[in-house]
């Protein structure tokens, strides 16, 4: 197997996969293709309810059959199994297959985490600011998540491609052209260089004037008609705020770490040209019907609060498209030109029925295959100390850059605080490394779908579940590694486990099923959960057992390899959430 050109170690089974093996082994014939059903336990190591399902294909006492299975397992890797309750199975694993499964990962590019995604193309639409505006608070998450997704789907073999699908269509294109175009001065201000803080105030001075003046509201959507029909004079001053938002955008994504590039931008002028393709063929298939005016698909079970049905609008009254015009476009495109076998789109839970009604259309035109998921990506809001939507004391939306550099300060502040030899350029550097992992592990650390309150203070705490915590464990094992000698330590299997390397060594085996479980939830909080019981349990450990101390030199290489180990599967766990893992601190 090979990997960038370079030859990549097998996988060796985890502890938890040597035991399912095991049981499975174990039980009588009859019950084959039971599966064995692991999990920790706080009994013993592992425990296994197979005995309960086995029961009733058997005909016998679930005890009875977790007696055969316990007397039948296997000695290298079984210790000891005892029955319990109605028929547990509470398993010890050896201590040597637990130093071998430990001697595997260390010795292992990727620590131990295999590809089973591989041969899936996953499309990832995600953090699509729109042109001409700040990005601010509200796409913090969709960014974040996004990314995280993104990076773990990657991890394990999909082939992922990116999409940010940007706002860069539509009237509110022809209200701000129309206006600069009226106003000279603020278009010498507009140009592909133009800073978007002052895109942005362009912009609310055009939205003040189309709300206040009817006239200009005409002529405003005249222009997007020009802009529409490729007008030279009017591409071209879109075009020139298409660069100057795209560079603004790039700027914030390279200061979060994310993924995305210029070369993941699709936005929806990209999909322009086929939106009347698009109504033709709904028309023609009858999946879309004339009501009021408009061109609408009309979807079983989807109803509003008064119970009548919710129209999908694919053409207005007016003859202009909306939102679900492209979005029917793009997913076409997605699935027939990029092979999608999966699309995620990451956006606000108050977009769920606009998604589902866009699935539930593309499924009955035969645009999305039942081979093809397309799943809506939700989550919740980020709200201030006050438990409300997080904004200013005017009640505007925060720029996305004020919130970063609020994080960064106050990472600052208790750095300069904790530790006062920084000198100047490792302070900064630091600063921004933690002040930035910070804003992004709060948001990944709960459930996506549930709101969050931004509170810097908590945020950047060097105790605690927050990412400075984390970071923090990394940047502590890596000053204990400078300490050894270069050469990789040999792990000794035969030497006997103390409770704290065994709990340590046990958590370890599990990161690869916590990086698949993100992959078959969407759920980033279970890595990010996972992290942080293993910075606590390898707090445990150091604090129980010495390293660079240790009198045989055997357990001190035993102990070393712990460390190495653990270092490595934090720093790549951190990668897969975007977050940087600084060797110092």
């Amino acid at each position: 197997m090979t990997e960038n050109g370079q030859s990549v170690r097998p996988l060796a089974a985890t502890v938890a996969e040597a035991v399912s093996r095991s049981l499975s082994a174990a039980l009588p014939a009859a019950a084959a293709g039971i599966g064995p059903l692991v999990r920790r336990s706080d009994h013993a190591d592992f425990q296994s309810d197979v005995a309960l399902p086995s029961a009733a294909r058997l005909g016998t006492p679930p005890r009875a059959i977790a007696d055969t299975i316990a007397g039948h397992l296997n000695a290298d890797v079984i210790a000891s199994a005892r029955v319990s309750g109605p028929g547990f199975v509470n398993i010890t694993v050896t201590d040597r297959s637990i130093w071998s499964q430990v001697a595997a990962r260390a010795d292992h590019e990727r620590v131990g985490v295999g590809r089973p995604l591989t041969g899936e193309r996953i499309v990832i639409d995600y953090s699509s600011p729109n042109v001409a505006k700040q990005m601010h608070v509200g796409h913090l998450r969709t960014t974040i998540i996004g990314d995280a997704l993104a990076r773990v789907l990657s991890f394990l073999g999909a082939t992922v491609i990116r999409q940010n699908h940007l706002g860069d269509w539509g009237t509110q294109f022809g209200m701000l052209i129309q206006y600069l175009d009226e106003h000279p001065a603020a278009r010498q201000q507009a140009d592909a260089d133009t800073p978007i803080e002052a895109l942005d105030r362009l912009y609310r001075q055009a939205r003040q004037k189309f709300d206040a003046d009817a006239d200009f509201a005409d002529r405003s959507r005249s222009r997007v008609v020009a802009l529409q029909s490729g007008d030279p004079a009017t591409t071209a001053v879109w075009a020139g705020l298409v660069t100057a938002s795209q560079r603004s955008f790039q700027a914030l994504y390279d200061r979060l770490g994310v993924l995305l590039t210029p070369q993941d931008v699709s936005g929806e002028s990209t999909y322009n040209g086929f939106l009347d393709e698009v109504a033709a063929e709904l028309t023609r298939l009858g999946v879309a019907v004339e009501s009021e005016g408009a061109l609408c698909v009309f979807s079983a079970g989807s109803t509003g609060p008064d119970g009548k049905p919710v129209p999908l609008i694919v053409r207005k009254s007016d003859g202009g498209y909306g939102y679900a015009a492209t979005d029917l476009a793009t997913l076409r495109y997605r699935v027939q030109t990029l092979a999608a076998t999966k699309i995620l789109y990451v956006v606000d839970a108050r977009q769920a029925q606009h998604f589902e009604l866009v699935f539930a259309a593309a499924r009955r035109a035969g645009w999305l295959p039942d081979a093809v998921e397309a799943i809506h990506v939700p989550f919740g809001t980020i709200l201030g100390a006050d438990g409300k939507p997080f904004k200013t004391r005017a009640g505007s939306t925060i720029p996305l850059a004020e919130l970063l550099d609020s994080a960064v300060d106050r990472a600052r502040k208790v750095l300069t605080e904790k530790a006062p030899d920084l000198d100047a350029d490792t302070l900064e550097a630091v600063a921004e490394a933690a002040g930035i992992g910070s804003v992004k592990y709060a948001d990944l650390s709960g459930s996506r779908i549930k709101d969050y309150a931004f509170d810097v203070d908590r945020m950047v705490d060097f105790t605690g579940d927050t990412g400075v915590y984390l970071q923090y464990a990394h940047a502590r094992i890596r000053s204990i590694l400078r300490k050894v000698p270069a050469a990789a330590p040999v792990v000794d299997p035969g030497l006997p486990l103390h409770p704290a390397e065994r709990a340590l060594a046990l958590l370890l085996d599990e990161f690869a099923r916590a990086v698949t479980d993100v992959a078959e939830t969407l759920e980033p909080h279970r890595l990010a959960g996972y992290l942080y019981a293993l910075a606590q349990a390898f707090t445990t450990f150091y604090e129980s057992c010495p390293v660079l101390k240790a009198e045989d030199p055997a357990v001190r290489q035993n102990r070393i390899a712990l460390c190495e180990l653990t270092g490595d599967t934090v720093a790549q766990g951190l990668d897969l959430l975007g977050i940087a893992a600084p060797e110092r601190i």
